[in-house]
C-alpha cells in the first residue's frame, strides 16, 4: 500500500530505512500509541484534560478549576550507552530533566517537581551518584524540586555496566494560558529554536554509524564523543521571552520522529507546515550522520531534529518581535492550507 510522504512521493507503508535497520521502527512506535488510545478509550477521569499522545498530560487541579497539573515521563534513549562507554554520567541526568521540562513547556507549564528512575545490572554508588548529581543540578537550574525516585538493581535483566534512566516531571499551568492549535491559520510563521546536537533521540542510528573506537577522535573542534554527548538544552527562558511579545498559538518539542512526526501535533486538520531547511543550520554531527548513513530526506527529518530543537507558531506579524526578543530564534517555515489526505508537514531540503 502506498501513501504520500512529506515530499509528495509515494513510499511503502512500512519504511525500510537506516533507523529501522539499526533496530528502531518509528512506524511501530506510532502504531503503538494508537493502540494505547484504543485500550484506554473506554474510561477517563472527569478531571483529565486533553487526549493521550501529546507531549504531556493534564489534570485539572483539585479545588481550582482555572489551573491544571501537567505531567510527563521520558528517558534519554541509548545515549546512556555512549555515556557508559565514555564513563561520563552526569550529563545524561541533565539531559533527562531538560527533555522533560521541554515536554511540559509545550503547554506553557511551569515545572514543580521531578522524580528519577535509575535501573542497573550492578549498583556502583559512584556512578549512580554522578547520574543523580546531573539530575539535581538540572532541577535546580529549572527551579523545581527533586523529590526522590527509585534505584533498582536487577542483575537478571541488565548486565554489569548496563543501566537505564527515566524520569517523571509535574508542573502547573493556568488553563487559559494553554496554547490552542485550532487557532493556527494559513500564513502563520513557524519559529525554530536551534538544537545543539542529537539531544536525546537518534542514538541507536548514531551508534550504528559511529563506532566506540571513534569517540575520542577529533571532530568539529572537539571529539565525536563530545558531539554525541552534547547536552540537551531547556528552552524555557527563550519560550517565556517570546510569549511576552508574541501570540504563541502552538509549540512542539522536536524529539523522536523529528519535524515530520512532532509538528503535526500542533496543527489543526486544515493546516500543514512547510519548512525550508535553507533557513537554518544543520549541526555538523547530524550532517556527518546523514553522510555516513546516506540518509534520504524522509529519513533525516523523521529520525533527527536536523538542527531545530523546538518550534513555536506565531502570527506572521509577531515573528520579528519574537526574534528581537530571542535572537537565536529563526523563521524556519510557514503554515499553509492542507489538502484532504495530504501531508501535515513538508520539508524543502537544502539543495547541493
Amino acid at each position: 500500500m502506498e501513501r504520500t510522504n512529506a515530499y509528495g512521493e509515494g513510499y511503502a507503508q512500512q519504511m525500510t530505512d537506516a533507523y529501522a535497520r539499526a533496530g528502531v521502527n518509528i512506524d511501530a512506535g506510532n502504531e503503538t500509541v494508537e493502540r494505547y488510545r484504543e485500550v484506554t478509550a473506554d474510561w477517563r477521569h472527569p478531571d483529565q484534560l486533553g487526549e493521550l499522545g501529546g507531549f504531556s498530560g493534564l489534570f485539572r487541579l483539585p479545588g481550582d478549576g482555572s489551573r491544571a497539573l501537567v505531567a510527563s515521563a521520558d528517558g534519554v534513549g541509548t545515549k546512556i550507552m555512549i555515556a557508559a562507554q565514555m564513563n561520563r554520567y552526569d550529563g545524561v541526568g541533565r539531559d533527562l530533566v531538560n527533555h522533560c521540562v521541554n515536554d511540559i513547556l509545550v503547554v506553557s507549564a511551569t515545572p514543580l517537581f521531578f522524580l528519577d528512575y535509575l535501573a542497573v545490572g550492578k549498583l556502583e554508588p559512584a556512578m549512580a551518584a554522578d547520574v543523580v548529581r546531573g539530575v539535581a543540578q538540572a532541577c535546580r537550574a529549572n527551579g523545581m524540586a527533586l523529590l526522590g525516585g527509585e534505584t533498582a538493581e536487577m542483575p537478571g535483566l541488565y548486565k554489569a555496566g548496563d543501566f537505564d534512566l527515566a524520569g517523571t516531571i509535574v508542573g502547573i499551568v493556568d488553563i487559559a494560558a494553554i496554547p490552542n492549535k485550532e487557532r493556527v491559520a494559513e500564513g502563520d510563521a513557524i519559529l525554530g529554536l536551534p538544537s545543539v546536537g542529537l539531544h536525546t533521540n537518534g542514538y541507536t542510528l548514531a551508534r550504528a554509524l559511529i563506532a566506540p573506537g571513534e569517540y575520542a577522535q577529533p571532530f568539529d573542534g572537539a571529539t565525536y564523543g563530545d558531539a554525541l554527548l552534547a547536552q540537551h538544552p531547556t528552552y524555557a527562558a527563550e519560550v517565556r521571552a517570546i510569549r511576552r511579545v508574541a501570540d504563541v498559538k502552538a509549540m512542539a518539542h522536536i524529539t523522536g520522529g523529528g519535524l515530520i512526526d512532532n509538528v503535526p501535533r500542533t496543527l489543526p486538520a486544515s493546516c500543514m507546515a512547510v519548512f525550508e531547511q535553507t533557513r537554518w543550520t544543520v549541526p555538523p554531527i547530524m550532517a556527518e550522520l546523514v553522510r555516513r548513513g546516506n540518509l534520504g530526506n524522509e529519513e533525516r527529518y523523521r529520525t533527527l531534529n536536523m538542527g531545530v530543537g523546538y518550534t513555536l507558531i506565531v502570527p506572521f506579524m509577531d515573528a520579528a518581535k519574537a526574534i528581537a526578543a530571542v535572537p537565536a530564534a529563526q523563521v524556519v517555515g510557514f503554515v499553509s492550507p492542507r489538502q484532504p489526505g495530504g501531508p501535515a508537514v513538508v520539508v524543502h531540503p537544502a539543495r547541493a
